[in-house]
C-alpha cells in the first residue's frame, strides 16, 4: 500500500520509548503556530512510498523497540498507516502515534471511519492534541506542550477512559 511521507528516521530515542524508527506522514490540516515539522503540512508534498520500502528499512535494525508515526497527521492517511502498523506489529514492535486530534475527537471520527479506529487500535501509545506554543515545555517526555497527553491506548479502550502511559 502507498503512503505519502515527509521522511523516515532510522533511529530515534526522543520520539517514544526505546530505540525507534519514525515515519513522518505528509499532510496536516492544523498548521499549529510553532509546528515542529512545517514542511510536512502540505498534503501534496513529500514523497509516495510503498509500505514494503519502509518495512525493508525496519528489518535492518534488530535493536528497534518500536516505530513512531508522526507528522504531518497520520490520521489523514488512516488506512495506509493502519495497514503498515499491522505489519509492524507482526514483527513484534510497538507503535506510538502522534496526532493533532484529541482522543475524544478520534473516537468520534472513528464512528464514521473505521480506518481511524483501526489506526488508533493498532497504536500502543498515542500523543494527542495540537501543539500549543504557549503550553510549550521542553521538560516533557515525548511531547511538546502541556496540553498533549501520552495515552496508553489498550488500557484506555478497555476502560473506556483516558489512561496515561507510564514508562519505566
Amino acid at each position: 500500500m502507498e503512503l505519502r511521507i515527509a521522511g523516515l528516521i532510522r533511529e530515534s530515542v526522543v520520539d517514544g520509548p526505546g530505540i525507534r524508527s519514525v515515519v513522518f506522514a505528509q499532510g496536516c490540516p492544523r498548521s499549529c503556530p510553532g509546528c515542529h515539522n512545517p514542511e510536512a503540512l502540505d498534503p501534496s508534498g513529500g514523497r509516495v512510498v510503498e509500505d514494503r520500502e519502509i518495512l525493508a528499512v525496519l528489518e535492518k535494525n534488530k535493536l528497534l523497540r518500536g516505530v513512531t508515526f508522526s507528522g504531518g497527521e497520520p490520521f489523514m492517511q488512516a488506512e495506509a498507516f493502519a495497514q503498515l502498523g499491522k505489519q509492524i506489529k507482526e514483527k513484534g514492535l510497538d507503535i506510538m502515534t502522534y496526532t493533532g486530534y484529541t482522543w475524544e475527537e478520534l473516537l468520534h471520527m472513528g464512528k464514521k471511519n473505521r480506518k481511524v479506529m483501526e489506526l488508533l487500535s493498532i497504536s500502543d501509545y498515542l500523543v494527542d492534541g495540537p501543539f500549543v506554543e504557549t503550553e510549550k515545555d521542553l521538560n516533557l517526555a515525548f511531547r511538546g506542550s502541556r496540553n498533549q497527553r501520552v495515552i496508553d491506548v489498550r488500557k484506555s479502550l478497555r476502560k473506556r477512559d483516558v489512561i496515561l502511559a507510564r514508562f519505566s
